[in-house]
């Protein structure tokens, strides 16, 4: 099944996840390891981060290594962006009425 990158995102373990492999790429267990709960647990979420396309696998030896996909991050940075530059708007008009009620006192 594919899935949307929003749902890779929507959980706080995925969240955390992801933090930690941006940093650099791992194995399940290394990051099983950094969470307190189960490996499987900690399986099902590579999985669905991985059906998301956020992250990739990579086998060396034995081991699968798992890492992200920066392309895939550039697709959600560039959604958030439209809200960005609202808040920006809305924080400047703020920054502006701020300094009026100041200039008055």
């Amino acid at each position: 099944m594919r899935r949307d990158i929003f749902q890779g995102i929507a959980d706080p373990t995925r969240r955390a996840i992801i933090a930690l492999i941006a940093i650099q790429a791992m194995t399940p267990n290394t990051i099983a390891e950094n969470f307190n709960t189960t490996r499987q647990a900690v399986s099902k979420h590579l999985r669905i981060l991985t059906e998301c396309e956020l992250l990739k696998q990579e086998q060396h030896g034995r081991e699968i290594y798992y890492s992200l996909e920066v392309e895939k991050m550039k697709e959600i940075d560039k959604w958030l962006e439209q809200y960005r530059r609202i808040w920006e708007t809305r924080f400047n008009q703020l920054d502006t009425l701020l300094a009026k009620t100041k200039s008055r006192k």
